[in-house]
């Protein structure tokens, strides 16, 4: 097995591709249900930023967020959703930053 300076952020990548290659689902439809998933296991803020790029790529829009959010509240809970409307901004919050320090480099 050839050495890697990444193995987890490897890992991961891999096994994104699998389900890509693996789904008849077209990329919106992918992503929003990636979305719902993210939702249902209360990720954190940086599993949102690693599919944001991917999800705005593939037409994802901010009224689909809340239309998912809406959705799937009464099988979630509305814990859940909120925890996710948390997330969801922290996770903006630091793509902003993230963005402000590249334009000031």
């Amino acid at each position: 097995m050839p050495a890697t300076t990444s193995p987890v952020l490897d890992t991961l990548m891999d096994i994104n591709m699998a389900s890509i290659e693996h789904t008849h689902l077209m990329p919106r439809e992918l992503m929003l249900a990636r979305l719902a998933a993210l939702v249902a296991v209360d990720a954190p803020p940086a599993s949102y930023l690693a599919n944001a790029g991917a999800a705005a790529d593939s037409g994802v829009t901010e009224q689909d967020v809340q239309d998912i959010l809406i959705a799937i509240a009464p099988v979630v809970g509305t814990a859940k959703v909120v925890s996710a409307g948390g997330n969801l901004m922290r996770a903006l919050g630091f793509a902003i930053a993230v963005a402000e320090d590249e334009d000031v480099l």
